[in-house]
C-alpha cells in the first residue's frame, strides 16, 4: 500500500519578545497558496499573540489558528497538543503545512519529541526549526551569563541558559530587529550566535521583521535524504566552534546561509528536554479606566527598571471607547502602536512575564504611575 505524504511541520522558537509573532504574521500574509494550520503557545492565561495572528489571517479560510495559552506546548502536562495534531491529520486534505510558535520560555525539543511518537510520526515530519533572535538584545550582552553588576544574576543566568538551548536546537537562526544595525553589528551578532550554537545550519536576516517564505517553509531539512531543492544559496564552509564570521554579508544578497553541513544533533538527542523553571511567572493586570498611552509606556519602563520584568504585552483602552492600542515591551524597551484589530471596548489588559516577578508590587506601581486602577 502506498504511504500517504507526511505533513511538514515548522517550529518557530525564540526567547520572550524576539518577534516570533510578527515574523509569523508576515509568513501568513505571504503564504502564497499554502493552506496552514498554526499553533500558538503563550506562557500566560490570555492569548495576546493569538489575537494578533488572527488579525493577520483575517477571514482567510485556508489559515486555521489553534491557541495554547497558559502552559508550555507539548510538555508533560499539555493534554491538548496530541488531540489537536490528530485533528489536523484527520483533515490533511486541507492542510499543506503546520506552523508551531512555542512560548518564549519553552524549548522546541518538546514538540520535536512528540513528532517522533507513534501517534504522530505516521502523519507529520519536522521540516525545520527556526529560532528568532532579538539582535539588539543579543549585542547588548543581555543573553550573557554572570553580569558584571550581579544585581540580577539569577535572572541573567536563567535567561542565558534558556536562550542558548533554544538556538542550540535550531536548524535556522533568524536575526530579527536588525533594521538599525550596520554591517559590523551584524557580523558581531553572527559571531555571538556561532559561539553559543556552532552547529546551526543557516543564519538568516529578517529586515522589517519579514522572512522570505522560501527561507522558512519547505526546507525539508529532516527528510531522510535531504538535498537543497531549487533554492540558490552561497556555500560556505561547514560551521563549527571555530567558524569565523563572513567578511561581508553583501555577497549573500540580504540573507546569510552560513554553511550546509550534516545535521549533527539528530532528533534522538532531543528526547530529554528542559522542564519549566518554576521561577518563571506570568500574570495579567486589567483596568476598566481610560488610559493615556504615553503615561502607560513610561510607567512600564520604570517598572522594568525596578522589577525582574522581561516581557509585557497587551491592549490598552484610550479615552475614545472605540480606540485601543497594542503594547509590546521587552525589558525597558516599550513600544505602543495602533491596534489593527477590531476589539470591543472591554477595558485594558496587560500580560507580564518575569523571573520571580511579584504581582502585587507591579500592580501597585502601575496604578500609581498611570493614575488609574490596575488589578
Amino acid at each position: 500500500m502506498e504511504h500517504q505524504q507526511l505533513i511538514p511541520v515548522t517550529i518557530v522558537t525564540g526567547f520572550l519578545g524576539s518577534g516570533k509573532t510578527t515574523l509569523l504574521g508576515s509568513l501568513i500574509k505571504n503564504r502564497q497558496s499554502r493552506r496552514l494550520a498554526i499553533l500558538i503557545n503563550e506562557f500566560g492565561e490570555v492569548s495576546i499573540d493569538g489575537a494578533l495572528i488572527n488579525d493577520c489571517s483575517g477571514s482567510d479560510q485556508h489559515v486555521r489558528i489553534h491557541d495554547f495559552p497558559y502552559g508550555l506546548i507539548a510538555y508533560g502536562e499539555d493534554e491538548h497538543f496530541l488531540p489537536t495534531m490528530r485533528a489536523i491529520a484527520e483533515r490533511r486534505a486541507n492542510v499543506d503545512h503546520v506552523l508551531i510558535e512555542t512560548s518564549g520560555l519553552a524549548l522546541p525539543s518538546a514538540v520535536m519529541e512528540q513528532l517522533q511518537t507513534p501517534e504522530l510520526a505516521g502523519d507529520f515530519i519536522l521540516d525545520a526549526t527556526l529560532a528568532v533572535v532579538d539582535t539588539p538584545l543579543l549585542l547588548s550582552e543581555q543573553f550573557d551569563r554572570n553580569p558584571a553588576d550581579n544585581t540580577h544574576a539569577a535572572v541573567q543566568d536563567s535567561v542565558a541558559a534558556l536562550f542558548e538551548q533554544q538556538i542550540g536546537y535550531a536548524d535556522v537562526v533568524v536575526l530579527n530587529k536588525i533594521d538599525d544595525l550596520d554591517e559590523d553589528a551584524l557580523l558581531a551578532a553572527e559571531q555571538r550566535v556561532r559561539d553559543r550554537a556552532p552547529n546551526v545550519r543557516f543564519l538568516e536576516l529578517a529586515y522589517n521583521a519579514k522572512l522570505d517564505t522560501r527561507l522558512a517553509l519547505g526546507l525539508r531539512l529532516h527528510q531522510p535524504a535531504f538535498s537543497p531543492h531549487g533554492h540558490k544559496f552561497t556555500l560556505i564552509q561547514a560551521p563549527g566552534a571555530d567558524t569565523p564570521t563572513l567578511a561581508s554579508h553583501t555577497r549573500l544578497n540580504g540573507h546569510s546561509h552560513s554553511g550546509l553541513a550534516n545535521h549533527s544533533h539528530g532528533l534522538t538527542t532531543h528526547k530529554h528536554f528542559h522542564e519549566q523553571d518554576p521561577g518563571w511567572l506570568s500574570f495579567v493586570l486589567r483596568s476598566r479606566d481610560a488610559q493615556d498611552a504615553e503615561t502607560i509606556r513610561q510607567a512600564l519602563v520604570e517598572i522594568a527598571k525596578a522589577e525582574p520584568l522581561l516581557r509585557c504585552k497587551g491592549f490598552i483602552q484610550l479615552a475614545d471607547p472605540d480606540q485601543s492600542v497594542l503594547v509590546q515591551g521587552v525589558r525597558t524597551r516599550v513600544v505602543i502602536t495602533a491596534d489593527a484589530g477590531e476589539r470591543s471596548a472591554t477595558g485594558s489588559e496587560l500580560v507580564f512575564i518575569g523571573y520571580h516577578l511579584n504581582r502585587q508590587p507591579v500592580a501597585a506601581r502601575l496604578s500609581e504611575l498611570a493614575g488609574t486602577a490596575w488589578k
